[in-house]
């Protein structure tokens, strides 16, 4: 392995920002950095979340409702943010376009209306947003900020505007797609956490937009989708045709050894993967990378030979049943890989809404702005 864990960094959370039932310690699921400043999402939410770094430390908690930025489709209720990422211009947004199953969680309820509760499957209409809002730095604070839209600083006579993909309540323009695809029409209907459809992270490399799949997950191999968006309308995007025969979408075959992807993010030329179980339970949750990232221009397979394991990121809790699940990744302004979790441990907790967030070493490169 190539990394290991050296540290710790504390955020410090401020729950009274949200009128929501667990914490948001409890249900952080993505994170991605703009220079000091960590932007992070709980998918609950509708919101992104703005810490801003002082040594080892992330303070000064600012909440942002996407709902002023973009159009949801129904309005401010969960989008399940499960991944985010920046461009240089952009953030970027990744609802998980995943139903769910009822979960048989009150004790106080009949056998039988438990059981019940398991035959239910919902929809979150807002779940099917793929999307940008422009993110702008003062050059006199350094202080990053979302904008509906903006001039672009690197090119002041062109705009940046906040924009979403096409999307009605229960598929988005890409999983009516997915519907038609021989690897993926089977498990569109399935529930996330029953190896259907489930984003779970979000990378951008020029044009070329990368979704990690935490499931379908195909005999042991985990599918990567890339595509790449143009502006349909002032608030719309549209997929755009790519490859030589204009299709919408490519698929990229990984062997993570059964494992979904929990999250993706850029190193440089490297594509970065937090990998862990497809399910709903504990086990390995692990770091990969795939060196100068995937091919251009065309779909790929790559076997296990073809991917670096950095690190073993968590081993799953046995004294605290699903506890500790990495779920987010960034590169820190020094060059260090920083993860957040889900459902934090007993020891990664402090106070009552704050958490730690591992800092990881990554092998080679230099300190980043």
């Amino acid at each position: 392995m190539s990394c290991e864990k050296s540290q710790q960094h504390l955020l410090i959370l401020d729950d009274t920002l949200h009128d929501i039932d667990d914490k948001i310690r409890e249900e952080l699921s993505s994170v991605v950095r703009t220079g000091d400043y960590l932007w992070l999402a709980f998918d609950e939410g509708y919101s992104l979340e703005r810490l801003k770094r002082n040594k080892n430390t992330y303070s000064q908690h600012q909440t942002f409702s996407l709902t002023e930025f973009i159009d949801l489709p129904a309005g401010k209720s969960e989008i399940d943010i499960e991944g985010l990422a920046y461009d240089g211009s952009y953030l970027w947004i990744a609802g998980s376009h995943s139903s769910k199953r009822d979960k048989p969680d009150d004790r106080d309820e009949s056998v039988k209306r438990r059981i019940k509760r398991l035959s239910k499957i919902k929809f979150d209409h807002n779940r099917y947003t793929i999307a940008r809002v422009p993110v702008v730095k003062n050059p006199k604070t350094g202080e990053y900020t979302l904008q509906k839209s903006c001039p672009n600083p690197k090119q002041p006579k062109k705009k940046l505007t906040a924009a979403k993909l096409k999307a009605g309540k229960k598929r988005s323009q890409l999983s009516k797609k997915l519907v038609k695809d021989k690897h993926f029409a089977r498990f569109m209907d399935i529930p996330g956490k029953d190896n259907g459809l489930d984003i779970e992270g979000i990378a951008v490399i020029g044009e070329r937009i990368f979704l990690g799949l935490r499931g379908p997950v195909l005999r042991g191999w985990a599918i990567i989708l890339e595509i790449q968006l143009k502006q349909k309308s002032k608030k719309k995007l549209k997929l755009k045709k790519i490859g030589k025969h204009g299709q919408r979408y490519r698929k990229h075959f990984v062997n993570l050894h059964g494992m979904g992807i929990r999250e993706l993010a850029v190193a440089e030329d490297d594509l970065l993967i937090l990998a862990g179980p497809t399910m709903d339970g504990d086990g390995t949750i692990a770091l990969y990378r795939i060196v100068k990232g995937l091919p251009d221009a065309k779909e790929s397979i790559l076997y296990n030979d073809e991917i670096e394991r950095l690190a073993n990121v968590t081993l799953g809790h046995e004294t605290e049943y699903g506890k500790d699940k990495a779920e987010g990744l960034t590169l820190t302004e020094d060059n260090e890989l920083l993860v957040v979790y889900d459902a934090p441990a007993t020891n990664r907790q402090q106070n009552e809404s704050d958490a730690f967030a591992d800092i990881f070493t990554y092998p080679g490169g230099k300190k980043i702005s």
